[in-house]
């Protein structure tokens, strides 16, 4: 959030070579946040409830107590969650398969929230290879291809996670098959934040999202990488929260994970 804020309040300045704009960082109401996933694996499953704060303030993010969350599916089954700590909510009985539809309900403070995510199948990851990426003469550094075969039905999408000898990359990585459908696939990751070295250990994990999910995490990477003059407005990612306004995402998604010593 502060990093979309700095963005922000950047290319204000870098647009405004004859007129002095002052930005009133400090004046905006705390907003809701919602952050809740289900996914493949074995529960419980969480949603995190938290307010934004001013852009002067810590890096702290107040977790929202006393809500009523609620995750149910489409075979009618339906759980209440409970909060286990302040703003974070935590599931009893649902269990998150693949092709299923789940939808979320938060009420609080005399406001509704809703949110519908679809769990779509699982797309196998069967490996990772890695490739140089130097130039001759300087230590080598490595991108990542994800090895896996595309289903032949368009509209699969996926976001990676990607963690370097036990530290995770913050970078968003996200692709869809508008190019490449039903093959196997061709396309790498690179990262900017952390260098690919040999012996390397690496862990990717590979989530199969609906198409919601991968608009929000798309255009995160968007903002991100764009920044002032990259031809990229900052804004509030679109998402698939309705009823009253909040920011984040519910997202039902398949995961797995392959662990890798680049060789």
């Amino acid at each position: 959030m502060k990093k979309i804020l700095s963005i922000l309040s950047t290319s204000f300045i870098l647009s405004s070579c004859e007129k002095e704009i002052h930005v009133d960082l400090n004046s905006s109401e705390p907003q809701i946040v919602i952050d809740g996933s289900i996914t493949d694996a074995a529960g419980p499953y969480y949603v995190r409830i938290t307010k934004t704060v001013n852009y002067s303030e810590s890096n702290v993010y107040p977790g929202v107590s006393g809500a009523t969350v609620i995750i149910s599916d489409n075979n009618g089954i339906t759980d209440t969650l409970t909060e286990t700590s302040p703003g974070i909510y935590q599931t009893s009985t649902i269990i998150g398969t693949p092709g299923n539809t789940y939808s979320l309900s938060v009420s609080i403070e005399d406001k509704e929230y809703y949110a519908t995510s679809t769990m779509p199948l699982k797309v196998n990851l069967d490996s990772l290879k890695f490739s140089p990426t130097s130039v001759p003469g300087e230590e080598d550094l490595y991108s990542i291809l994800p090895v896996f075969t595309d289903p032949p039905t368009l509209g699969n999408n996926y976001r990676y996670l990607l963690t370097i000898n036990g530290k995770l990359d913050d970078s968003y990585f996200v692709d869809n098959d508008n190019i490449g459908n039903g093959l196997v696939n061709k396309r790498s990751l690179f990262t900017q934040d952390t260098d690919i070295k040999l012996k390397d250990s690496v862990k990717l994990e590979m989530r199969c999202i609906d198409l919601p999910s991968y608009t929000y995490f798309y255009t995160l990477s968007q903002i991100a990488d764009g920044g002032p003059g990259g031809g990229t407005t900052p804004t509030n990612p679109p998402n698939n929260i309705t009823g009253d306004y909040a920011l984040g995402i519910f997202s039902a998604y398949t995961t797995q994970t392959r662990t890798q010593i680049v060789e």
